[in-house]
Protein backbone atom coordinates (compact mmCIF):
# COMPACT_ATOMS: atom_id res chain seq x y z
CA UNK A 1 0.00 0.00 0.00
CA UNK A 2 1.24 3.31 -0.77
CA UNK A 3 0.44 6.52 0.78
CA UNK A 4 1.72 9.45 -0.89
CA UNK A 5 1.31 13.14 0.45
CA UNK A 6 -0.20 15.33 -2.53
CA UNK A 7 0.20 19.48 -1.44
CA UNK A 8 -1.82 21.72 -3.46
CA UNK A 9 -0.05 24.91 -3.88
CA UNK A 10 -0.14 28.02 -6.37
CA UNK A 11 1.06 31.48 -7.02
CA UNK A 12 -2.44 32.71 -7.96
CA UNK A 13 -3.78 33.30 -4.41
CA UNK A 14 -6.45 35.85 -4.39
CA UNK A 15 -5.84 37.38 -0.82
CA UNK A 16 -1.95 36.94 -0.95
CA UNK A 17 -0.50 36.46 -4.26
CA UNK A 18 2.57 34.17 -4.29
CA UNK A 19 1.95 33.14 -0.76
CA UNK A 20 3.66 29.85 -1.25
CA UNK A 21 6.90 31.15 -1.92
CA UNK A 22 6.81 34.09 0.55
CA UNK A 23 9.89 33.28 3.31
CA UNK A 24 9.23 31.97 6.52
CA UNK A 25 12.60 31.98 8.64
CA UNK A 26 14.89 31.77 5.49
CA UNK A 27 12.58 29.74 4.18
CA UNK A 28 9.79 29.31 1.18
CA UNK A 29 6.37 28.76 2.65
CA UNK A 30 6.48 25.53 0.44
CA UNK A 31 9.96 24.36 1.78
CA UNK A 32 7.94 23.64 5.16
CA UNK A 33 5.12 22.15 3.98
CA UNK A 34 7.08 19.64 1.85
CA UNK A 35 9.99 19.02 4.41
CA UNK A 36 6.97 18.67 7.20
CA UNK A 37 5.02 16.05 4.67
CA UNK A 38 8.37 14.21 4.27
CA UNK A 39 8.88 13.85 7.93
CA UNK A 40 5.86 12.03 7.95
CA UNK A 41 6.89 8.08 8.81
CA UNK A 42 3.42 6.94 7.23
CA UNK A 43 4.27 9.15 3.94
CA UNK A 44 6.04 7.35 1.34
CA UNK A 45 6.22 9.82 -1.45
CA UNK A 46 5.25 13.19 -1.23
CA UNK A 47 4.19 15.26 -4.19
CA UNK A 48 3.13 18.93 -4.95
CA UNK A 49 0.37 19.35 -7.42
CA UNK A 50 0.46 22.77 -9.34
CA UNK A 51 -1.50 23.92 -11.97
CA UNK A 52 -0.11 24.43 -15.93
CA UNK A 53 -1.08 28.24 -15.18
CA UNK A 54 2.11 30.26 -16.03
CA UNK A 55 2.19 31.88 -12.81
CA UNK A 56 2.90 28.52 -11.40
CA UNK A 57 6.12 28.14 -13.17
CA UNK A 58 8.07 29.16 -9.82
CA UNK A 59 6.74 26.25 -8.45
CA UNK A 60 7.36 23.56 -11.22
CA UNK A 61 11.10 25.08 -10.65
CA UNK A 62 11.51 25.79 -7.13
CA UNK A 63 10.53 21.65 -7.12
CA UNK A 64 13.20 20.89 -9.63
CA UNK A 65 15.51 22.43 -7.87
CA UNK A 66 14.92 20.60 -4.65
CA UNK A 67 14.55 17.12 -6.12
CA UNK A 68 10.34 17.38 -4.99
CA UNK A 69 8.13 15.37 -7.46
CA UNK A 70 5.62 17.87 -8.97
CA UNK A 71 2.48 17.56 -10.84
CA UNK A 72 1.30 20.35 -13.17
CA UNK A 73 -2.57 20.21 -13.86
CA UNK A 74 -6.16 22.29 -13.64
CA UNK A 75 -5.64 25.58 -12.16
CA UNK A 76 -9.08 25.85 -10.92
CA UNK A 77 -10.62 21.64 -11.45
CA UNK A 78 -8.36 20.76 -7.95
CA UNK A 79 -9.93 17.55 -7.86
CA UNK A 80 -9.11 16.40 -11.14
CA UNK A 81 -5.48 17.54 -10.13
CA UNK A 82 -5.08 15.39 -7.19
CA UNK A 83 -6.57 12.46 -9.16
CA UNK A 84 -4.17 12.85 -12.05
CA UNK A 85 -1.07 13.26 -9.58
CA UNK A 86 -2.60 10.24 -7.04
CA UNK A 87 -3.14 8.12 -10.37
CA UNK A 88 0.66 8.81 -12.07
CA UNK A 89 2.68 8.06 -8.97
CA UNK A 90 0.25 4.97 -8.25
CA UNK A 91 -1.34 6.37 -5.01
CA UNK A 92 -2.99 3.42 -2.99
CA UNK A 93 -3.85 6.47 -0.12
CA UNK A 94 -3.88 10.04 -0.82
CA UNK A 95 -2.80 12.43 1.98
CA UNK A 96 -4.24 15.90 0.92
CA UNK A 97 -2.04 18.80 2.74
CA UNK A 98 -2.44 22.58 1.39
CA UNK A 99 0.62 24.77 1.11
CA UNK A 100 -0.80 27.68 2.97
CA UNK A 101 -0.09 25.55 6.14
CA UNK A 102 3.43 25.54 6.60
CA UNK A 103 2.61 24.57 10.74
CA UNK A 104 1.38 21.19 9.81
CA UNK A 105 2.57 18.91 12.21
CA UNK A 106 3.79 15.32 10.86
CA UNK A 107 3.10 13.40 13.84
CA UNK A 108 -0.23 14.69 13.51
CA UNK A 109 -0.27 13.50 10.13
CA UNK A 110 0.42 10.20 10.78
CA UNK A 111 -2.14 9.59 13.61
CA UNK A 112 -4.69 10.97 10.86
CA UNK A 113 -2.86 7.88 8.60
CA UNK A 114 -2.87 5.26 10.98
CA UNK A 115 -6.70 6.08 12.04
CA UNK A 116 -7.50 5.60 8.23
CA UNK A 117 -5.60 2.36 8.16
CA UNK A 118 -6.80 0.55 11.62
CA UNK A 119 -10.58 1.99 10.35
CA UNK A 120 -10.35 0.66 7.03
CA UNK A 121 -12.13 4.20 5.84
CA UNK A 122 -12.05 5.65 2.46
CA UNK A 123 -12.13 8.98 4.12
CA UNK A 124 -10.77 10.10 7.37
CA UNK A 125 -9.47 13.38 8.29
CA UNK A 126 -8.47 15.87 11.95
CA UNK A 127 -11.40 16.45 12.98
CA UNK A 128 -12.90 18.32 16.74
CA UNK A 129 -11.62 21.62 17.80
CA UNK A 130 -7.79 22.09 16.27
CA UNK A 131 -6.39 25.27 15.20
CA UNK A 132 -6.87 26.23 11.69
CA UNK A 133 -3.75 25.49 10.00
CA UNK A 134 -2.49 21.48 11.41
CA UNK A 135 -5.81 20.19 8.28
CA UNK A 136 -5.05 16.75 7.11
CA UNK A 137 -7.79 14.68 5.13
CA UNK A 138 -6.75 11.22 4.25
CA UNK A 139 -8.60 9.26 0.61
CA UNK A 140 -8.30 6.14 -0.48
CA UNK A 141 -7.60 6.26 -4.43
CA UNK A 142 -11.12 5.02 -4.96
CA UNK A 143 -12.85 7.63 -3.37
CA UNK A 144 -10.64 10.23 -5.13
CA UNK A 145 -12.04 8.13 -8.37
CA UNK A 146 -15.46 7.82 -7.60
CA UNK A 147 -15.19 11.67 -6.85
CA UNK A 148 -13.40 12.38 -9.63
CA UNK A 149 -16.43 10.66 -11.77
CA UNK A 150 -19.15 11.98 -10.34
CA UNK A 151 -18.51 15.60 -8.75
CA UNK A 152 -20.60 18.48 -11.00
CA UNK A 153 -20.48 21.14 -8.85
CA UNK A 154 -18.07 23.47 -8.85
CA UNK A 155 -17.18 23.67 -5.01
CA UNK A 156 -16.87 20.01 -5.58
CA UNK A 157 -14.42 20.14 -8.55
CA UNK A 158 -12.23 23.13 -6.59
CA UNK A 159 -12.40 21.52 -2.87
CA UNK A 160 -11.15 17.81 -3.07
CA UNK A 161 -13.09 16.76 -0.81
CA UNK A 162 -16.67 18.46 -0.98
CA UNK A 163 -18.43 15.52 -3.07
CA UNK A 164 -17.01 12.57 -0.48
CA UNK A 165 -18.16 14.45 2.72
CA UNK A 166 -21.71 15.33 1.24
CA UNK A 167 -22.03 11.68 -0.04
CA UNK A 168 -21.70 9.50 3.19
CA UNK A 169 -23.59 6.58 2.65
CA UNK A 170 -20.94 6.08 -0.28
CA UNK A 171 -17.71 6.28 1.83
CA UNK A 172 -16.94 5.24 5.17
CA UNK A 173 -15.55 8.09 7.05
CA UNK A 174 -14.21 9.24 10.25
CA UNK A 175 -12.03 11.44 12.25
CA UNK A 176 -9.28 11.68 14.41
CA UNK A 177 -10.61 14.32 17.69
CA UNK A 178 -7.28 15.33 19.11
CA UNK A 179 -7.55 18.45 20.47
CA UNK A 180 -10.53 20.39 22.05
CA UNK A 181 -10.71 24.26 22.74
CA UNK A 182 -8.34 25.54 20.10
CA UNK A 183 -11.05 26.08 16.95
CA UNK A 184 -10.28 29.81 17.76
CA UNK A 185 -6.60 29.53 16.45
CA UNK A 186 -5.48 30.27 13.71
CA UNK A 187 -2.01 29.24 12.04
CA UNK A 188 -2.33 29.33 7.93
CA UNK A 189 -1.44 31.65 5.88
CA UNK A 190 -4.58 32.92 3.40
CA UNK A 191 -4.14 37.28 4.15
CA UNK A 192 -1.30 39.26 5.90
CA UNK A 193 -2.04 39.33 9.11
CA UNK A 194 -1.39 35.47 9.05
CA UNK A 195 2.15 36.11 7.18
CA UNK A 196 2.81 38.38 9.82
CA UNK A 197 1.75 36.29 12.94
CA UNK A 198 3.30 32.73 10.59
CA UNK A 199 6.43 35.06 10.52
CA UNK A 200 6.81 35.61 14.29
CA UNK A 201 6.17 32.12 15.50
CA UNK A 202 9.05 30.87 12.60
CA UNK A 203 11.17 33.56 13.76
CA UNK A 204 11.20 32.53 17.18
CA UNK A 205 10.09 28.51 16.82
CA UNK A 206 12.23 27.35 13.53
CA UNK A 207 15.61 28.39 14.13
CA UNK A 208 18.15 26.27 12.99
CA UNK A 209 16.00 24.16 10.65
CA UNK A 210 14.16 22.81 13.82
CA UNK A 211 10.42 21.27 12.96
CA UNK A 212 8.99 22.33 16.04
CA UNK A 213 5.71 20.95 17.16
CA UNK A 214 2.44 21.48 18.11
CA UNK A 215 3.04 21.60 21.36
CA UNK A 216 5.69 24.20 20.85
CA UNK A 217 3.36 26.51 19.60
CA UNK A 218 0.83 26.18 22.18
CA UNK A 219 3.89 27.29 24.44
CA UNK A 220 4.66 30.07 22.38
CA UNK A 221 1.04 31.24 22.69
CA UNK A 222 0.92 30.82 26.08
CA UNK A 223 3.59 33.05 26.80
CA UNK A 224 2.82 35.50 24.42
CA UNK A 225 -0.90 35.59 23.66
CA UNK A 226 -1.01 38.58 22.01
CA UNK A 227 0.30 36.83 19.33
CA UNK A 228 -3.33 35.35 18.52
CA UNK A 229 -4.93 39.34 18.19
CA UNK A 230 -2.61 39.55 15.18
CA UNK A 231 -5.62 37.56 12.86
CA UNK A 232 -8.18 36.26 14.64
CA UNK A 233 -11.02 38.11 13.49
CA UNK A 234 -10.28 36.30 9.70
CA UNK A 235 -13.37 33.98 8.85
CA UNK A 236 -12.35 30.37 9.04
CA UNK A 237 -12.41 28.34 5.55
CA UNK A 238 -13.32 31.45 3.54
CA UNK A 239 -12.15 29.97 0.32
CA UNK A 240 -15.06 27.09 0.72
CA UNK A 241 -17.32 29.32 1.69
CA UNK A 242 -16.76 31.63 -0.77
CA UNK A 243 -17.09 28.99 -3.21
CA UNK A 244 -20.74 27.90 -1.89
CA UNK A 245 -21.48 31.34 -2.34
CA UNK A 246 -21.12 31.48 -5.34
CA UNK A 247 -23.89 29.01 -5.95
CA UNK A 248 -25.71 30.57 -3.93
CA UNK A 249 -25.26 27.60 -1.63
CA UNK A 250 -24.95 29.80 1.33
CA UNK A 251 -24.50 34.01 1.96
CA UNK A 252 -21.05 35.28 2.97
Amino acid sequence: MKVVAITQARMSSTRLPGKVLMPLAGKPVLAHVVQRSQACRQVDEVVVATSTDLSDDAIEQWCAHNQVHCYRGSLNDVLDRYYQAAKLHGADVIVRITADCPAIDPQTVDEVIQGFIDGGFEFYGLSGEFPDGLDCTVFSFRAIEKAWQEAKLPSEREHVGPYIEKNPQLFKSGGLKKYTGLSHMRWTLDEPRDYEFLSQVFDQLAYQGKLFTTEDVLALLHEQPELQTINQTIVRNEGYLKSLAAEGTVHV
